[in-house]
């Protein structure tokens, strides 16, 4: 949620006064659900939430023939104070994304050696195919369009994922040369260790 209420805060800080469809548009114009996890239908329950701590404030509520209500939002001083210490925690500080993919690396073994590689090499291709996709798009000239500080935020999204394509390369070559990776043999396994010892020995 912090990330939401971060994006949402200085959303409308630029934008004010503006309704919380505006921001939504906002949002999903940036793909913000790929990269910051701020889900689409998060989007007017943080607005409330936030406007119910007082961080925002409602200026108009508005409402055309038979289309919804449409709120108008402004920040508070109390909104701004929050968006400052969101913003400097997250330029300061290290905070790891939570993947799964490190919950579903710690059983390894539970995987043949034959899938665990393909499905490395898999990960590989996927965000190869996702750094493709981000070139293309600036070689259409999409980044030109946006300012500096996005351009570069695709270029450490990609930095990030070449460095991911040779961890998940190298790291399916190991598990393809037979190396080792069930817990040493005098250490007593778990019946669960034991079952999987056919799929990697």
């Amino acid at each position: 949620m912090s990330t939401t209420r971060m994006m949402i805060l200085g959303l409308v800080n630029w934008m004010q006064p503006v309704h919380g469809y505006d921001v939504r548009r906002e949002l999903l114009s940036w793909s913000a659900d790929k990269w910051a996890n701020v889900q689409p239908g998060s989007i007017y329950h943080a607005l409330r939430k936030l406007t119910e701590e007082g961080l925002l404030r409602e200026v108009t509520t508005e409402q055309v023939g038979m289309r919804p209500a449409r709120t108008t939002y402004e920040i508070t001083e109390k909104g701004l104070d929050e968006l400052d210490h969101l913003l400097r925690g997250y330029w300061w500080e290290i905070k790891p994304a939570t993947d799964p993919f490190f919950a579903a690396l710690a059983f390894l073994p539970a995987l043949p050696r034959e899938e665990a590689a393909a499905a490395l090499r898999n990960r590989a291709a996927q965000l190869r195919a996702a750094n493709e996709s981000m070139g293309l798009a600036a070689e259409k000239g999409w980044l030109r369009e946006k300012p500096a500080n996005v351009t570069w935020m695709w270029e450490l999204m990609a930095a990030r994922n070449d460095g991911e394509i040779a961890w998940c390369e190298r790291v399916a070559g190991l598990v393809e040369s037979g190396v080792s990776y069930l817990p040493e043999k005098t250490t007593p396994m778990a019946a669960g260790w034991e079952r999987w010892q056919e799929h990697v020995e």
